[in-house]
């Protein structure tokens, strides 16, 4: 039964994007108890009124957002008598807007750094990203991880591994290294059933270990020195600003003004960030954090370094293996062999602990 409320006889058009993909859908506008949004007639997405926020728009395009859709579904709209409409009906419109806070801060630092980096942008977006990183609000770089997350489940096609005794054992050991660390809960981390040999960090604080390199290790002590490095990453934001590069100045230009909902160039960061390589630099940082965080657990950072020059020397495969994130040498191996040090403290994991994480996707399969 149709809803039974006064609506337009007429339904309007506007441009949708589902978030889950750059597709541009042309669709028709129902105002009846909620927005309804339709496809050549069929309905593909409801939007309660008091969800609908205004997000950042150019001129003559009024751009929309809700709370209970996908963090990059939007509706586009030019047609000025169906942006009137929709503002009408949509009492909050212009409440808490989606993005303006932070965005507001990032276009007006952004000129204020205008004069020292544009010229800049032209020779080289390394360089850019590197300045603009700092200034992106954690709320904007936590809703681009979010993005970047769909992204990665898409390409991959797993789900987390969610046995319970091995997420306990995982839960433990990431709580063990946040906390040395000093970093907050909102850094989250799972294991993905891939059989790929990976470990990477999102956006925003997203860390996924890859099956396939958990199958290779041989010691609680191994994984504890790949997370903390990935640790090392995400208290760096090495990875935002890795996709702002790999992202191309499209991106750049996206984020300095306001269209953080770029899906297509969140597509392309998000295929690039799985085979990218951090500079040298940036890689001995994370490893200088791996060194710190082992030391103050009592632990030695040696076999971290014995895991990543086994999986060198075992991969045959590396288009998106951890080589292609993680730079690897014999002179990593060996400072991490310099470093090495007898045990001090507790395990991370105790026996029983370590052989369930390692089980923790034998229930996905």
């Amino acid at each position: 039964m149709d809803n039974e409320v006064s609506a337009p006889e007429s339904a309007k058009t506007a441009i949708y994007f589902d978030g889950a993909s750059s597709r541009k859908r042309i669709v028709a506008l129902t105002f009846a108890v909620a927005l309804e949004i339709r496809e050549a007639g069929e309905l593909i997405a409801t939007w309660p009124y008091e969800s609908v926020r205004r997000a950042e728009s150019p001129p003559g395009l009024l751009r929309a957002t809700s709370e209970t859709a996908l963090p990059l579904a939007r509706l586009e709209v030019r047609d000025r008598e169906l942006a009137v409409e929709l503002v009408k009906h949509c009492l909050k419109f212009d409440d808490q807007t989606v993005g303006a806070r932070g965005i507001g801060r990032i276009i007006g630092w952004s000129f204020a750094a205008l004069a020292s980096i544009v010229s800049l942008v032209m020779f080289g977006v390394p360089y850019a990203a590197e300045r603009l990183t700092p200034l992106i609000p954690q709320s904007v770089e936590r809703r681009i991880g979010e993005a970047t997350d769909k992204q990665v489940k898409l390409l991959f096609g797993e789900k987390t591994c969610s046995d319970p005794k091995g997420q306990a054992a995982f839960l433990k050991l990431v709580t063990a290294l946040r906390t040395g660390m000093g970093l907050d809960a909102s850094v989250d981390a799972a294991v993905l059933g891939s059989e790929i040999p990976n470990a990477i960090a999102l956006p925003g604080g997203k860390i996924y270990l890859f099956n396939g390199l958990l199958a290779k290790a041989d010691s609680p002590d191994e994984i504890a020195g790949v997370l903390a490095h990935e640790l090392g990453h995400v208290r760096n934001r090495d990875s935002m600003r890795n996709m702002i590069y790999t992202g191309g100045t499209s991106f750049l230009i996206g984020l300095l003004f306001g269209d953080i909902s770029g899906s297509g160039a969140i597509i392309f960061a998000t295929r690039t960030l799985l085979n990218a390589s951090h500079s040298r630099d940036v890689e001995n940082s994370a490893d200088t954090v791996t060194v710190d965080l082992m030391h103050k657990l009592g632990r030695s950072p040696k076999p971290m370094g014995e895991l990543l020059y086994r999986v060198t020397g075992n991969q045959g495969d590396k288009s998106l293996s951890i080589l292609a994130s993680h730079p690897l040498s014999e002179e990593r191996l060996a400072r991490m062999t310099r470093e090495d040090r007898q045990p001090t403290g507790a395990p991370i994991l105790t026996d029983e602990e370590w052989a369930a994480l390692k089980a923790i996707c034998a229930a996905s399969k």
